[in-house]
């Protein structure tokens, strides 16, 4: 592939400030879509969900900025990782303070099994077949999240209506997606959510927000950590699930540079940058917010632009850095309806289905019945207890309820036993 700037070439000041823009363009959407989702779940006061976006994009930005000089040297980016948008919302019985005590212990397991070079072992356990139920769990037990913020209930206005319009809005973005060159892709995300949030007041008038107080131009963000730490070992258990499958995904996206641009030493480069991913779990979890993950958006934006340039990426990750610092800033994400929000989500989440349906077809060996049991009965019964009443799940005892309550968790164990265990010998042949 010819590209204008290769991997470790420096950029005048105007190619970087225009490629920065793009990658920013490209990262800001997740921090924003994901980081919303989580921050109206755990705190009612727009104050607190400020704080809580400003805190996950200084872990973000600072994560990237690392990752392009001293961790794997690549130009990927980064953003908060869904698979723990998934173990979030799975465990509300818990506490914020168990629950981000459990990322840091899952980072910092992952940063220990990664820089001791560990992880190869245990990726032999993700066969096509679980990675495929893996990425369909991703995004079928978001469906109630998405669900409830599509619909809105508590706004005045009509569901269905706002039903409708989540539809509309997300057959436009696929139509756009068709007819758009691939560089342009890259910013539909951003661009549904700006649109979407200007044409929504046109349909819902008297479902707007109300005002949003006033925030300081400029300030920190060391408060409400995660210090004492609260550790719940069924709660731990279920976010080491989560993390082995985040592990799974950092590698890929990793991995998925090698071909492109064959920037050598792949070995040192995944090490170093899953052991960084791994303490960055960490440094969220004490922060409270949670965890990044390398994206494996990057080829297709550097096929498009013809810059893999990693230091292109420098820009959005000081972007990042600064907007944590400026709350003002970060508080026009509250222009965003749910609705929108919850629009782009199952927008995101269709690829990510996509994606896992392309996992199970690129298997080499012939597709048998047993296959599609281990796919199958997995994600219905991840999806059955993703549905499953909070009055329900409370009735699980205490130990088991991180675990058997979590539809991700429940089912990529049961992906993991079909897979190994029950229908070892038939998929070994």
């Amino acid at each position: 592939m010819s590209l204008r700037y290769s991997l470790d070439e420096k950029l005048s000041p105007l190619p970087l400030a225009l490629f920065g823009l793009q990658w920013l363009a490209v990262a800001l959407p997740s921090l924003i879509i994901i980081g919303q989702v989580v921050a109206t779940v755990h705190f009612p006061e727009f104050s607190e969900q400020i704080l809580y976006l400003r805190k996950l994009s200084f872990v973000v930005g600072t994560t990237m900025l690392v990752q392009i000089v001293w961790g794997h040297r690549l130009p990927l980016v980064m953003g908060p990782a869904s698979v723990l948008l998934v173990g979030v919302l799975a465990s509300s019985g818990s506490s914020l303070s168990a629950i981000y005590t459990s990322i840091m212990v899952g980072g910092a397991a992952l940063a220990l099994v990664s820089a001791l070079g560990m992880f190869r072992a245990l990726q032999r356990l993700f066969t096509a077949r679980v990675v495929a139920v893996v990425l369909l769990l991703i995004a079928f037990t978001l469906a109630p999240a998405i669900r409830d913020l599509i619909l809105d209930i508590p706004r005045s206005g009509s569901p269905f209506g706002r039903l409708v319009f989540a539809m509309v809005l997300v057959l436009v973005l696929f139509e756009l997606q068709q007819k758009m060159t691939p560089l342009w892709r890259s910013t539909l995300v951003v661009g549904g959510l700006v649109v979407g949030s200007l044409v929504y007041p046109l349909f819902f008038p008297h479902a707007g927000l109300s005002g949003q107080p006033s925030l300081p131009l400029f300030s920190g963000f060391w408060q409400d950590l995660t210090w004492p730490p609260s550790f719940e070992p069924g709660l731990i258990l279920a976010f080491l699930v989560c993390y082995l499958a985040l592990a799974v995904n950092d590698l890929g996206s990793i991995q998925s540079l090698d071909g492109m641009l064959r920037p050598g030493n792949m070995a040192g480069r995944m090490r170093k940058g899953m052991t960084i991913t791994g303490l960055s779990g960490c440094l969220a979890g004490f922060l409270g917010v949670l965890g990044p993950v390398n994206f494996s958006l990057s080829p297709g934006v550097i096929a498009a632009s013809g810059c893999a340039a990693r230091r292109a990426l420098w820009p959005a990750a000081v972007v990042m850095i600064g907007l944590a610092f400026l709350p003002g800033t970060l508080s026009v994400v509250r222009a965003v309806p749910p609705t929108v929000v919850g629009a782009i989500l199952l927008f995101i989440l269709s690829a990510q289905v996509a994606a896992g349906l392309m996992s199970l077809y690129s298997q080499k060996e012939t597709v048998q019945f047993e296959h599609g049991l281990v796919v199958g009965l997995p994600v219905l019964a991840g999806t059955i207890i993703s549905f499953m009443p909070s009055s329900v799940a409370e009735t699980l005892p205490g130990l088991t309820r991180p675990i058997a309550g979590n539809g991700f968790v429940a089912g990529v164990l049961l992906a993991l036993w079909l897979e190994h265990v029950v229908f070892r010998i038939k998929t070994a042949q």
